[in-house]
């Protein structure tokens, strides 16, 4: 699995997983739950996941919805 982005941000992560389902690509996102163990300290953020095969695509489909910056480097 390649890594889009990492944040803590969950407005930021449901439009990415609205705008990634809508284009047919499956997510996952990492360490959600350790996440809410440690509260708001903020220093585990949530990792956005896709496979390898669909990572073009999905860094297109991030960037035509004008995220390219949230993006990680990859």
């Amino acid at each position: 699995m390649v890594e889009l982005l990492r944040t803590n941000d969950l407005v930021l992560i449901s439009l990415v997983e609205a705008i990634l389902r809508e284009a047919g690509i499956d997510i996952f996102i990492a360490d959600q739950h350790m996440s809410a163990l440690e509260g708001s300290l903020g220093f585990l953020p949530r990792r956005v996941l896709v496979l390898e095969d669909d990572a073009a695509e999905a860094r297109a489909a991030l960037a035509e919805g004008g995220l390219s910056e949230e993006l990680s480097d990859g």
